[in-house]
């Protein structure tokens, strides 16, 4: 085809789309006789308004007018704070804490401790039932405590779960020698 065919081909798709714009837009314009509505109401009645005149009351009423609702940021995730009602049986003095956990409770008795003269960690001796426990300053024994500070007469301890303090003070074991 030539560089002319091609031409006048689309010089006749150019005049059609045109027309049928033309007559697609022509035919939807002019609704009820207003250019531009496409689409109108014909039971639409416009509102009766005799005096079209502001009532001021009304506006100073919704003037005066103030939230009572919480002043809550909306904006926020967290949820507001309960308000709590005023009652005479909810005023207490000072906030209420909760009880303090029993003190911890070592299976083992304390019996003595040895030191190393170039050695400046102790190992203490703890017996638990008929066993006897060596255990270093720093290492974990019955499997959930450990062994913080060796003394001269008690030893502290932490129980490994809680993190909770106990000082085990040293017994002295029943002398072996006097029952014969």
């Amino acid at each position: 085809m030539s560089r002319r065919t091609e031409l006048y081909i689309f010089a006749a798709l150019m005049v059609l789309v045109a027309y049928s714009g033309y007559y697609y837009f022509s035919s939807r314009s002019h609704v009820a006789g207003f250019p531009g509505v496409f689409a109108a109401n014909s039971k639409f009645q416009p509102l009766d308004v005799q005096e079209p005149d502001l009532h001021m009351n009304l506006l100073e009423r919704i003037r005066k007018t103030e939230y009572a609702g919480s002043h809550r940021n909306i904006f926020s995730a967290t949820a507001p704070p309960i308000e709590k009602p005023k009652t005479e049986a909810s005023k207490f003095v000072g906030p209420r804490s909760a009880p303090p956990p029993p003190p911890v409770q070592i299976p083992a008795e304390f019996f003595g401790y040895a030191w190393r003269p170039h050695s400046e960690k102790r190992v203490a001796f703890f017996t638990s039932g008929d066993d006897v426990l060596i255990v270093h300053e720093g290492d974990s024994f019955l499997g959930r405590f450990r062994l913080d500070r060796v003394g001269n007469d008690s030893a502290d301890v932490e129980e490994l779960s809680t993190g909770r303090h106990a000082t085990v003070p040293l017994v002295q074991p029943p002398d072996q020698g006097s029952n014969q």
